[in-house]
């Protein structure tokens, strides 16, 4: 069996729809629908549900992850954090109590995000993301901290649930999640991340990114595993893929869509930025190579490809990442409910039930 991970993804940024660009007041962010889509992944077996977070869009995640933890058993949680918003000290007792409340099924995805209504340098925003991870890191394995750094100076204690959370999962921190394109991101992730998160691209530059991040996280004396955010459409066959890729697409105008990748505070990142090359060098059928269809992105800043075929090809396409390095996979799709069945239904059962080296 594949050993990799395989999460879904809980849409808490109003960041679902059944056609890109039509507002559906039913699937706006709301608790209910959120916690029906991680109810809905941990009965189809996915390992791992993101829960992103936004400012102005949908819900707060970390307030989410509390209350959903109480309505699930066995999937984990990767709640996603923006770096600065709150004092380190007292995110880490927020994070440990999740931990605490779920029973040790808590993962974090760190975002490197500026404060709203605030903007930061890249450079110096990521060393604050730096700065950040390290504390937490420290804090969250029970450890007492002495930092005196560019944007946080404290000597303290870790908080007791801290302290006791860590020790019920037998030491250690946290396992923080991480992505970026940029050199200061990559360096940052190098350094401090447990899995670093890329978003899609073609199988050589994603080649290329594997093996940047080793060489990079080796130069610590530390190995990353890689982790791949993509959105997934899958039907019987490719033509009714295909045709569900087009429906979805079919009612969002170019104004539209401008808008809806506006409304990200990091639109402007390295990362979005490769996602729109994507999109210039796909073909005019929106595929950037074989069943990477780069469409979605004309609707959102971030992860903007997907997936699209029968399950034996996506199934393929997914074990073409593995043999590059992937251990990680974190896929979506519209609506997230719908979805999220399509691929238990036709992937999970095929993804685990092959070896990769019988590929």
């Amino acid at each position: 069996m594949t050993g990799s991970e395989v999460a879904w993804f809980s849409a808490l940024c109003d960041d679902d729809a059944r056609q890109l660009g039509v507002s559906d007041p039913e699937l706006l962010s709301s608790f209910g629908h959120c916690a029906d889509i991680v109810t809905t992944a941990e009965r189809n077996g996915f390992d791992n549900v993101l829960l992103p977070s936004g400012y102005e869009l949908g819900i707060d995640a970390v307030a989410f992850a509390g209350a959903v933890a109480a309505r699930t058993d066995r999937i984990r949680l990767l709640v996603a954090v923006r770096c600065g918003e709150m004092w380190p000290p007292q995110l880490a007792r927020q994070l440990a109590t999740l931990d605490h409340i779920s029973g040790g099924r808590l993962a974090v995805n760190i975002i490197s995000s500026d404060l709203p209504g605030t903007a930061l340098e890249s450079g110096p925003r990521y060393r604050r993301t730096a700065e950040v991870m390290s504390i937490l890191k420290q804090l969250l394995a029970g450890h007492p901290i002495d930092h005196s750094g560019e944007f946080f100076t404290l000597a303290v204690d870790a908080p007791r649930i801290a302290r006791e959370a860590a020790a019920a999962r037998g030491g250690g921190p946290l396992p923080l999640y991480f992505g970026g394109l940029s050199e200061p991101a990559r360096e940052v992730a190098a350094e401090h991340a447990d899995v670093y998160l890329m978003w899609p691209d073609t199988l050589p530059e994603v080649e290329a990114l594997v093996a940047d991040l080793r060489r990079r996280a080796a130069a610590h004396d530390r190995v990353l595993r890689l982790g791949y955010r993509v959105h997934v459409i899958v039907r019987e066959s490719e033509s009714a893929a295909r045709q569900a890729a087009r429906d979805l697409m079919s009612a969002l105008d170019i104004e539209t869509g401008k808008a809806m990748r506006s409304r990200s505070l990091d639109s402007t990142s390295a990362g979005v930025g490769r996602q729109a090359d994507l999109r210039h060098e796909a073909g005019a059928d929106g595929f950037v190579e074989d069943h990477l269809w780069t469409g979605i992105g004309r609707a959102r800043s971030g992860c903007g490809a997907a997936i699209v075929g029968d399950p034996d090809q996506v199934v393929a396409k997914l074990h073409q990442y593995e043999a590059l390095g992937i251990d990680c996979f974190i896929l979506s799709g519209y609506p997230h409910l719908e979805e999220c069945d399509l691929v238990a239904r036709h992937v999970l059962p095929r993804l685990r039930s092959q070896v990769v080296g019988d590929r």
